[in-house]
């Protein structure tokens, strides 16, 4: 892979789609012109960071309530772990980027 193709790959694409999703949520994370970065963290970093959990919690003899709030438990947890894969992903495309030139 060329270096033009690993800072494309690691450094365009995850800013261009962080920055969609941004712009996509903003309604939801932002509340009486506040911003709620924990929300924002959580709901920028989901599509990175569940593909990146490796492990799930199952609900097992839960209801529907208890079911429902362990999938929303790992849905946090995803957003989370993806803001920081977010992170260094970016930081990974910047050292690209830097390589590139030099």
């Amino acid at each position: 892979m060329s270096k033009g193709a690993k800072v494309l790959r690691n450094l365009v694409l995850p800013v261009v789609l962080a920055a969609l999703l941004a712009l996509l949520f903003r309604p939801v994370y932002m509340s009486d012109g506040q911003c709620d970065f924990f929300l924002m963290w959580i709901l920028i970093g989901c599509p990175f960071g569940i593909r990146r959990m490796c492990m799930w919690l199952v609900p097992f003899n839960f209801g529907l309530a208890g079911t429902v709030g362990v999938f929303a438990f790992n849905l946090i947890i995803g957003g989370i772990i993806g803001g920081f894969v977010l992170v260094f992903t970016v930081l990974k495309g910047i050292v690209n980027l830097i390589q590139c030139f030099f």
